[in-house]
C-alpha cells in the first residue's frame, strides 16, 4: 500500500551572487574533509529495490567503445543475470551515433522485458527527436545541480539553470517521453538553496502531468560517503533521506549513480538502498569514467546479501561475463578483482592451503564453485605434488571430468620437477600464477592458445569489421570503376595497414585499377589487371557462401610482406553477388594495432 502523501515544506530557490563551492570541505589544495558527529538519519530501505545499468553510457567513457555485437552480447548476459523478476531493471544507451542507434535497435529486437532499454540525452529539446525515433519510453536528461557546474561550466545563475531544466522536462512531457533527471554533481550541491527547490518543482510537474518523473542522484566525482552522521551534501544517507522526505520523491522513482574516486562506490550504493533509494546504477566490472561506477556484479552480491535471496538471479552468469570481457573484448581484469579475478579465490599461504584441503569453507568466502562456477584454487608449493599441480592446471583452464589432465602427464611431471628445484634453492614463498602459467605454456602447449593465434584472431576480427563497414557502400555496390576507385583511394589513405584493395566482377575480372599506397604503386600498377581470379580462394569462398572470407597468413610475392586477405561479396538490390571486394593487409601493422 502506498504511503499517504503528506504536505511538504516548500523550499524557494536561493539566488546567490557567488557560487557556493563548500570550501570548508572541498579546499581543493587538500584532501576533501570528512565531518562527522552530526545527527543521524534513520535507515528506511524501500520494500523493493533493484539495479540499473549504465554500461553502454558511462561505461564507455573510459575505454574503447564496445562494438554493436559486444553491446548486444553484454545486454543478453544482463538479461540472464537479472532473472525473470528484472532485478537488473534498465539499461541506458547513448543515441547520438549510427553505431549507438544500431545497438539500441538490436537490443530492442530481443524483446526482453528486462532490462528495459532507455536513452540518455543532453538538456536539449531537439534531442527528444532521437528518443522518439528509437521508440524509447524513457530517457535520462543531464541536469547538473552544483554551483561548480551552474556557474563555472554553464556560465548561468541558479534561476536560469532551473528554468532551463524545467523547460526541457516540459518538452519531454509534451513529447510523451518519461524524463529521468540526472542531478549531476549532487555531492557538491546546495541542497536547500537549489536541489530541493528543483526537485519539488519536478514533483509538481509530475503531479500536474500524471507522469512519474524520475530523479537520479549523481555523485560525479565520488565525494559521497556512506556515513549517516556526516553533513550534507556528502552524506549519501542524508542526501537520499532528504530527497525522499523533504523533496517528496517516492523511493521507486529515485536512483543513485556513484563513482569510485575515493574507493567508496559500492558502500555508497548500498547506503542509498538502505536509506530509501530503490535503484542503484552500475556498470559491468565497474568500467566507467575515471575510476568507474558501482560494479553490477558487486551490486548483485550485495542485493542477495541484503535480501537474503537471489530473487531469481543466476550468479553463475557473472563468470561468463568476465570470460566474455577477457576473450571477446580483450579487457584486462586484475587478478585480485573480487568474484571474477583469476586469483580472487586462490589460497596462497601454505598453512591456509593445508586448511583448504581439510575443509574449503575455512578459507573460501562461499561455495564459489556452485554460485560462480569458480572452484577454490590453491597456490602450488613444494607440498603440492603431482596431484596439486594437476589440480592447479585443471582449475586455471576450467577442465572438468574427462577433460582433466592426468597427474602422470609428462607435462605435469616436468612442472613438478621445476617446482621441486625452486624449493631446493631455498625458496620460501608459493609459486605465483604467472610463474605457473609460464611453466604450463612451456610443458603443456597444446592446452593454450599461442600469442600468434590470439593476434591472428584479433587481426581477423579487425579486418572483418573493416570490410563490413565499406562493402555495402553505394560506391562499391555500383560496380562503377570511377565511383569505386575514388572511394577506395580514400579508404587506403585512412588505413595505412592496407597494402592493396581491389574489386573483381562475378567472372573474376578486375573492375578497378590497382589501388595501393604510394610506396607500392610501382609494383602494383599493372599487376594482374587482365588476370582471371576465379581460381583464388579469396574469390571462390565469398562467391560460394555469400559470406566474408579471411585467408591464412602468406608472404606477398610482390612486397615480401607477411599479409592476410579479407574478401566480401558485393550484392545488388536483388541480393545477387555481382562481384568481390578484396583487401590485402600487412599483418605486421595489424599486429601493432
Amino acid at each position: 500500500m502506498a504511503k499517504k502523501k503528506t504536505k511538504k515544506k516548500k523550499y524557494p530557490l536561493k539566488e546567490v551572487g557567488e557560487p557556493n563551492l563548500f570550501r570548508d570541505i572541498f579546499p581543493y589544495s587538500e584532501v576533501p574533509k570528512i565531518v562527522l558527529g552530526q545527527k543521524e538519519v534513520p535507515m528506511d530501505p524501500p520494500k523493493d529495490f533493484w539495479i540499473t545499468c549504465t554500461t553502454f553510457r558511462d561505461g564507455q567513457q573510459a575505454r574503447p567503445p564496445y562494438t554493436v555485437k559486444q553491446i548486444v552480447g553484454l545486454y543478453e548476459f544482463m538479461h540472464r543475470l537479472g532473472g525473470p523478476k528484472g532485478i537488473i531493471r534498465q539499461c541506458e544507451f547513448f543515441l547520438y551515433s549510427k553505431k549507438d542507434r544500431e545497438a539500441v535497435e538490436k537490443c530492442l529486437q530481443k524483446r526482453h522485458r528486462y532490462p528495459e532499454v532507455t536513452g540518455w540525452i543532453r538538456a536539449n529539446k531537439n534531442d527528444f527527436q532521437l528518443v522518439k525515433e528509437m521508440g524509447l519510453k524513457e530517457t535520462g536528461i543531464l541536469t547538473s545541480c552544483s554551483d561548480y557546474h551552474i556557474f563555472l561550466k554553464l556560465n548561468k545563475d541558479r534561476k536560469a539553470a532551473l528554468e532551463g531544466y524545467l523547460d526541457v522536462v516540459r518538452a519531454a512531457l509534451d513529447a510523451g517521453v518519461l524524463p529521468r533527471c540526472h542531478l549531476e554533481d549532487i555531492t557538491r550541491a546546495d541542497m536547500y538553496g537549489f536541489v530541493l527547490p528543483f526537485v519539488q518543482a519536478l514533483m509538481d510537474l509530475a503531479d500536474e502531468s500524471g507522469v512519474p518523473i524520475k530523479i537520479r542522484l549523481c555523485d560525479t566525482l565520488g565525494y559521497g560517503i556512506p556515513y549517516p552522521g556526516a553533513p550534507l551534501p556528502r552524506s549519501v544517507a542524508k542526501l537520499v533521506h532528504t530527497v525522499v522526505h523533504e523533496g517528496g520523491v517516492p523511493p521507486e522513482r529515485l536512483e543513485w549513480h556513484g563513482h569510485n574516486d575515493f574507493h567508496k562506490v559500492l558502500a555508497n550504493a548500498a547506503a542509498a538502498w538502505l536509506y530509501g533509494c530503490a535503484a542503484a546504477n552500475g556498470t559491468l566490472l565497474g568500467f566507467g569514467e575515471r575510476t568507474g561506477n558501482p560494479p553490477i556484479e558487486g551490486l548483485v552480491i550485495e542485493y542477495i546479501g541484503l535480501k537474503g535471496e537471489t530473487s531469481g538471479m543466476d550468479t553463475t552468469v557473472i563468470t561468463e561475463i568476465a570470460e566474455y570481457f577477457q576473450k571477446e573484448i580483450g579487457a584486462v581484469i586484475p587478478p585480485n578483482y573480487p568474484f571474477v579475478g583469476s586469483s580472487f579465490n586462490t589460497t596462497r599461504a601454505g598453512i591456509h592451503a593445508d586448511g583448504v584441503f581439510k575443509n574449503e569453507e575455512i578459507y573460501n568466502i562461499f561455495d564459489t564453485a556452485k554460485l560462480l562456477k569458480r572452484p577454490l584454487r590453491v597456490t602450488v608449493t613444494d607440498k603440492s605434488g603431482l596431484a596439486g599441480i594437476a589440480y592447479w592446471v585443471d582449475a586455471y583452464l576450467g577442465l572438468k571430468d574427462e577433460q582433466k589432465i592426468d597427474k602422470h602427464h609428462p607435462g605435469i611431471v616436468a612442472i613438478a620437477k621445476w617446482v621441486e628445484e625452486q624449493y631446493r634453492q631455498k625458496r620460501t614463498t608459493g609459486i605465483s600464477d604467472d610463474e605457473m602459467l609460464i611453466q604450463a605454456r612451456k610443458h603443456l602447449p597444446q592446452y593454450f592458445e599461442s600469442d600468434l593465434d590470439r593476434i591472428k584472431k584479433k587481426a581477423s576480427e579487425l579486418v572483418v569489421s573493416l570490410i563490413k563497414e565499406i562493402k555495402d557502400d553505394e560506391h562499391i555496390v555500383s560496380m562503377n570503376p570511377l565511383k569505386a576507385e575514388a572511394f577506395l583511394e580514400a579508404i587506403v589513405e585512412e588505413d595505412p595497414f592496407i597494402q592493396f584493395i581491389y574489386i573483381v566482377d562475378a567472372e573474376g575480372k578486375k573492375v578497378t585499377k590497382n589501388i595501393t599506397h604510394p610506396q607500392y604503386r610501382k609494383e602494383f600498377e599493372t599487376k594482374g589487371l587482365d588476370s582471371d581470379f576465379t581460381g583464388r580462394q579469396w574469390f571462390i569462398e565469398p562467391m560460394k557462401t555469400g559470406n566474408i572470407h579471411v585467408t591464412n597468413l602468406y608472404t606477398s610475392k610482390i612486397t615480401g610482406n607477411l599479409c592476410i586477405t579479407v574478401s566480401a561479396p558485393i550484392k545488388n538490390e536483388q541480393n545477387q553477388t555481382v562481384g568481390i571486394l578484396g583487401i590485402d593487409l600487412k599483418f605486421e601493422d595489424l599486429a601493432k594495432l
